[in-house]
Order: C-alpha cells, then structure tokens, then sequence
C-alpha cells in the first residue's frame, strides 16, 4: 500500500468528497495537512463579503491533520496567508511514500519546497491553472521563469484538462511527467438528488416570483468583476428574449451594480448564497447556465460541472478552464469570446432559438461530465504515484549498484 500526503490550503467541498473516495482505494493510504481551516468554522469570505460555513460535512472519512498556521492575517488571497512553521516537521512524522502538493504559491509552501529532501520522498503537484489570456511583457517572461523553476521540484503533475495541459508544458514539464487527473465534484450526490432537486426548484420558482412558464438563465456564484456578471446582464437585455427570466445567485462586491440595473427592467431576480445542499435545487431551476468569466482566474469553471449533473445546458467564455474540456459546441452548450457582450447576447439567443433542442443539449451535458468523476481523477492519481516511487526505487538502486561496483 502506497502511503501518501496531501497538503491543501483548507477544507474544500469539492476536494473532501474525491479524498474519501480514495481512501476506500485499498492501495492507497492517505492523509491531508490542511494549513488553514476555512470552511468548517465561520469566517468571513473575501469574493461572497459574508460570513460562509459550509453545510456539508468536509472532514468526515479520511485522515486529516491541521498545521498550525501563524499568519496575522490568514487566508488564500495573498502570499503570506498560510505560513505554518511545523509543516515539514508533521510531514516528516508522517513519512509518506509521496506528498500531493495542491497548491504552491504561499509563504508556507515555499518553505516547505525549500526544507524537502524530494529525491528521498518525491513530490507531486496538481494544479488548474491556464493561459487563456497570454499575458506579454517583461513580468510574464520573469514570472514564467519562475514558476518553471518551482515545476522542476516536483517528480510528476496532475494535469486536470486541456488547458492546463498546456500550461504545465509552458512551464518546462515534459509530458512524460504529466498524468490526467480531471477537476470532478461529487457526481452521485447530484445524480441523486436530481428528481428531489426539480421538485424544489418549482416551489422556488414561485417564492422567487419568476412566472412558470418562463424559462430561466442561470449565474450561480460571486458577484465580482472577474465573474463578468454585469456582462451578463447586459447581453440579457441586449438579447431581448421572450418569455426568458435571468436569475442572480450569489453574493458579493457588485451585487449593488447588478441590481441598480435590474430594477429599470424586468424579469430580472436575485437570490441570495445558497450553501452546497441547495446548489442542486439552484441548478434545477435554470434552463440555461451562463458562465461569462474573463481573465485567468477562472482556471475551471466547477460550477459547469455541477450544472451538466443535473442536465443542464451551459454557455461559457473562452476564458472559462474547463470549456474545451467539457463543452462540446452545439452539442450541450456554446463558447463565447470572453468579454464580447454581443457574443454573448448571439449566443443566448442561439439556445433559446429551439427549446427542444436544449433540452437535448442537457441531456448531452450529463453524459460528458460522468467521464469527469473521482474514479478518473483517481487512476491519474494512482499513475502518476507509480511512476514517482518506481523511479526513486530505480535511482536508489543505481546508486547501489555503483557503489558495489567500486
């Protein structure tokens, strides 16, 4: 049995669920050094600018272990968030087969990359970013250079789609370094919770006031410039859909914007943050899920999984991670330019033009998210695992052999 450690910033919900599941794998044995512990006690989230806790349980089922973090001001939005002295001392008491790395770029992180021996316990990466948008300049060369120094620490990548397939490859890792761990949720619990979700979704529909023969366009998430959602609601208005309703869902810094415009115009609703055991009856509501992010910070886009669970057609920008990967144009949703608001006012009036057939395109959508699940995610996991330790084992013996051979 292969022995692993994970480091990951805090308890997150689409992370606990894949961690339980390998932990049934019976040639795994695992355990997670979270460095913060957001999610499992309320504090106050930086994109939502509300107190969050999530509602379902993110520490259940697997080995964890908290390193106490230091930082004055704690969290993930800036380098000095996580810093936690005793990492590389819990993670030696452990003393693990290999250490999954989620995330890098934190004080905490950089110590630790700095104090591990990696050619005696070889270190994994799994990371999402893109280059989407090509950044130019003198920065992107530098940054580019550094963060291909930081790559060459780790024996092997988990690579999550076709973009950060890419991005990986930019950044110097050769492909026979890289294994295919797809970005998942936890399909099953929307997949059964599917019928119980359409049943509530209707109900709400009323509270809501949203007419029930009207269709609706869905944004789920923070309200925030580099969600777009002001693109949205512009191109909403510019579409001039009939019997169409748009639906906010969420929370955050634009959330004033969004409705000064709103109430000028009608079939316009807000909702506010819906914790995880709700998000599927969110998803049920929609008819359509817009997803118009721009720039590099969308580097998935997980709430297009979600939405393809529960058979939803999606439209996304060309900016949005997961776009190559999981929307098939015109088969289960479009891809827009991101940032061109008449693209996308063409692209809603394009689904809406034959409703038949985005209902087909739903069903589309359902078919292609069941081939990114935990038990994908996992057989990369396992590959690139064999591949580390077999070739630590292969370089111990070669130096063996050289030194009997003096």
């Amino acid at each position: 049995m292969k022995k692993l450690a994970i480091i990951s910033t805090h308890p997150i919900q689409y992370y606990a669920p894949w961690f339980r599941y390998v932990t049934l794998n019976k040639n795994l044995s695992l355990r997670v050094f979270y460095l913060w512990n957001f999610g499992i006690t309320p504090k106050v989230d930086v994109g939502f600018k509300q107190v969050i806790q999530w509602d379902i349980p993110l520490l259940d089922g697997y080995e964890y272990e908290f390193v106490p973090n230091v930082s004055t001001n704690p969290g993930v939005h800036h380098l000095l968030g996580l810093q936690n002295p005793s990492l590389v001392s819990q993670m030696k008491a452990y003393n693990p087969d290999a250490v999954l790395l989620m995330c890098y770029n934190y004080a905490s992180i950089y110590n630790f990359l700095a104090n591990w021996n990696s050619r005696e316990i070889p270190l994994l990466f799994r990371g999402d970013s893109h280059r989407l948008l090509k950044p130019t300049g003198i920065k992107a060369w530098a940054r580019r250079q550094f963060i291909t120094q930081v790559y060459r620490r780790f024996a092997a990548c988990l690579y999550v789609g076709k973009a950060n397939y890419e991005y990986f490859q930019y950044h110097g890792v050769p492909s026979n370094r890289l294994f295919f761990s797809p970005h998942a949720i936890d399909n099953y619990r929307f997949f059964a919770q599917a019928d119980d979700a359409q049943q509530q979704a209707m109900l709400w529909k009323q509270e809501l006031g949203i007419p029930s023969d009207h269709a609706v366009i869905l944004f789920a998430g923070k309200f925030e410039n580099k969600k777009r959602p002001l693109d949205l609601l512009q191109a909403f208005l510019a579409a001039n859909l009939s019997q169409v309703s748009l639906l906010f869902v969420g929370a955050g810094s634009l959330e004033a914007d969004l409705k000064a415009v709103a109430t000028s115009h009608k079939n316009i609703y807000f909702a506010p943050f819906q914790n995880q055991t709700l998000m599927p009856r969110t998803y049920a509501i929609a008819d359509l899920l817009v997803l118009p992010s721009y720039g590099a910070s969308e580097t998935w886009g997980l709430a297009i999984n979600e939405a393809m669970c529960l058979s939803r057609p999606v439209i996304a920008s060309s900016h949005v991670g997961c776009a190559e990967d999981l929307i098939h144009h015109q088969h289960n949703g479009l891809v827009f330019s991101a940032g061109d608001v008449s693209a996308l006012a063409s692209s809603l009036q394009e689904a809406f033009s034959d409703r038949q057939r985005l209902q087909c395109w739903g069903q589309e959508g359902k078919k292609i998210v069941s081939q990114y699940s935990y038990t994908q995610a996992t057989q990369g996991l396992e590959e690139a695992l064999d591949y580390v330790i077999s070739s630590i084992t292969l370089n111990k013996r070669q130096v063996i052999d050289s030194i009997k051979a003096r």
